[in-house]
């Protein structure tokens, strides 16, 4: 039992390794060609990239991945808690903000949904 816990631990370690370097790996991207993309978007086009050229499987980084998952509101605390900072503000522009959060989200989902299906098209067109 205390094997495949360490093995467990070892594993995810090594997974957060490797997203962890895919992040910094896109931020010194963006720095070095100066492209106005943040780093963190740029390691995640690196991760789409090595999971459709078959360099790397999804499962091989998906106990990493579903611990950050997991944890993903820890990300937020912060956010949420100066809102309490700004209360006036909502109260006076909330519906506004509400509008932007919405419509981004929306967009986010539908480039995201436009992507997959182009790389699952892709893919298609060259297992063949």
């Amino acid at each position: 039992m205390h094997r495949s816990r360490l093995l467990h631990f070892s594993r995810l370690a090594v997974e957060l390794v490797v997203l962890l370097g895919l992040y910094v790996l896109g931020c010194k991207l963006a720095v070095v060609f100066g492209v106005p993309i943040p780093g963190g978007v740029i390691g995640l086009g690196l991760l789409l990239a090595a999971f459709a050229t078959g360099w790397v499987k999804p499962a091989a980084l998906q106990l990493g991945a579903g611990l950050l998952m997991a944890e993903m509101l820890l990300f937020f605390i912060p956010a949420l808690m100066s809102l309490l900072d700004y209360g006036a503000l909502l109260r006076q522009d909330g519906w506004r903000i509400l509008l932007v959060i919405g419509a981004s989200t929306l967009l986010v989902m539908l480039a995201t949904a436009l992507t997959v299906e182009a790389v699952c098209r892709w893919r298609m067109r060259h297992e063949h």
